[in-house]
C-alpha cells in the first residue's frame, strides 16, 4: 500500500509507478459551469499548500480500491480527516474550511469517499463499515495514525463508525447534520421528508434538475430563487452522474434494518453541529444523539440553518469547529448544549 501523488510529486517520496487517471464525465457544452467550479476549487485546495495522492490499498486478486484524499506534501503536524456528505467530491465541501483550519494549526485530510469523486472500488461491501475501514487504511498508508474526525451528513456516519471501531486512532469526533441516530422506522413514522429508502436514494442520488431542486430546497433555509435546468443539468453530467447504482446502494445499506440499539456509543469527546431548520435530518436526530452519547458530548445549534449549515454557514460553522479543537481535550465536551448565532453563543 502506497500514497501516490495523483499530479505532482511530493518532496521526500519515491516517483510514482505508471498509473491511470480516473475517468472524469465531459461537459455536455462548449462551456461548463460545473467543470469551471470545479477547476477553480481545486485550485483553492492548491494553492492552501495541499496536493492530490492516490492510496492504492491491498484487495484480494482481481479486484481495486484506490482512495483519493488532498493532504499537506509533508508530515501533519495536527491532522484533521474530513469527511464529506452525499453529493460532489470533497473539494466541494470543504474549500471554505481550509485556511481557517490550517491558520488555527490544523492540518486537513480531504478524501473523496469511496464512489465519490476520484475514489472507487471494484469490491462488492457498501456499509459505511467498509467505508470507515478504507479510509482508515488510506492514513496508514499516509504514514497519519492519529487525528480528528470531522464529518459531515454521510460523512459523520462513516467518522462515527471510525471512531467505534479505531478509539486508539481517533482522538475527537465533530458530527455536522449526522443522523447517525437514525432508525428505518423512523422513515415510516413520517420523521422524514421521504417515506422509504428507494425515496431517499432518488432524493440524495438526483438524476433529473426537478429531483435537484427539490433537495436544494430541502437542505438549504435560503435556497437560491432560480436555479435554470440548464446549470443543474450541467451538475448533474459533470459531478454527479458517475456511480449512480454504487451510491444508491449505500443509502440502502445504510438505511436498511437500521436500529439506535445496535449503534456503538464511541468514547472520543464529540461535538454535534446541528442546523437549528434541518429538515432532512431533523433535531430530533440531534438530541437523541447527544442522549445517547450522554456527558461525552456536546450539542452546538447553528440558527438560521438547515440540512447545509457547513455550506450555508461555513464561517460560522468553520468557527465553531476551530474553538473546538483549540480547547483543552478534558475540556471540550463540558460546556453543554449552546445555540450558535452570528458568533454570539449562549450556553
Amino acid at each position: 500500500m502506497a500514497a501516490i501523488p495523483a499530479e505532482a510529486p511530493a518532496p521526500g517520496l519515491p516517483p510514482p509507478p505508471p498509473m491511470e487517471h480516473p475517468r472524469r464525465r465531459r461537459p455536455c457544452a462548449l462551456f461548463s459551469f460545473a467543470a469551471a467550479r470545479d477547476r477553480f476549487l481545486r485550485h483553492r485546495f492548491f494553492s492552501a499548500g495541499l496536493r492530490p495522492f492516490s492510496v492504492r490499498l491491498p484487495s484480494p486478486a482481481g479486484t481495486s480500491t484506490v482512495v483519493h484524499l488532498w493532504a499537506p506534501p509533508r508530515s501533519a503536524r495536527r491532522p484533521v480527516l474530513l469527511l464529506h456528505g452525499f453529493g460532489a467530491s470533497a473539494t466541494w465541501q470543504w474549500a471554505p474550511y481550509l485556511r481557517s483550519l490550517l491558520a488555527a494549526g490544523l492540518d486537513p485530510i480531504v478524501p473523496d469517499l469511496l464512489f465519490f469523486g476520484a475514489s472507487s472500488s471494484t469490491l462488492p461491501e457498501r456499509s459505511e463499515t467498509f467505508q470507515a475501514r478504507t479510509i482508515k487504511a488510506a492514513m496508514d498508508g499516509m504514514g497519519v495514525r492519529r487525528f480528528a474526525v470531522v464529518g459531515v451528513s454521510y460523512g459523520g456516519f462513516v467518522g462515527y463508525r471510525m471512531a467505534a471501531m479505531y478509539p486508539e486512532a481517533v482522538e475527537r469526533v465533530v458530527l455536522v447534520s449526522s443522523g447517525v441516530c437514525l432508525e428505518e422506522q423512523d422513515l415510516a413514522e413520517g420523521l422524514f421528508p421521504v417515506a422509504d429508502v428507494g425515496e431517499a436514494a432518488e432524493l440524495l442520488v438526483p438524476r433529473r434538475p426537478a429531483e435537484v431542486r427539490r433537495l436544494v430546497k430541502l437542505t438549504f433555509v435560503r435556497p437560491p430563487p432560480v436555479m435554470p435546468s440548464y446549470f443543474l443539468k450541467d451538475y448533474i453530467n459533470v459531478m454527479g452522474s458517475d456511480h449512480i447504482q454504487e451510491k444508491t446502494e449505500l443509502l440502502y445499506s445504510l438505511i436498511n434494518e437500521r436500529k439506535l440499539s445496535d449503534l456503538p456509543k464511541i468514547r472520543q469527546p464529540t461535538l454535534i453541529i446541528w442546523g437549528e431548520q434541518d429538515r432532512v435530518f431533523p433535531m430530533e436526530l440531534a438530541h437523541r444523539l447527544e442522549r445517547h452519547l450522554g456527558d461525552n458530548s456536546r450539542l452546538v445549534v447553528v440558527k438560521n440553518a438547515g440540512h447545509a449549515a457547513n455550506i450555508e454557514k461555513s464561517k460560522e460553522v468553520c468557527k465553531i469547529i476551530v474553538d473546538y479543537f483549540q480547547e483543552p481535550a478534558d475540556s471540550s465536551v463540558s460546556m453543554g448544549g449552546r445555540t450558535s448565532d452570528g458568533g454570539k453563543s449562549q450556553f
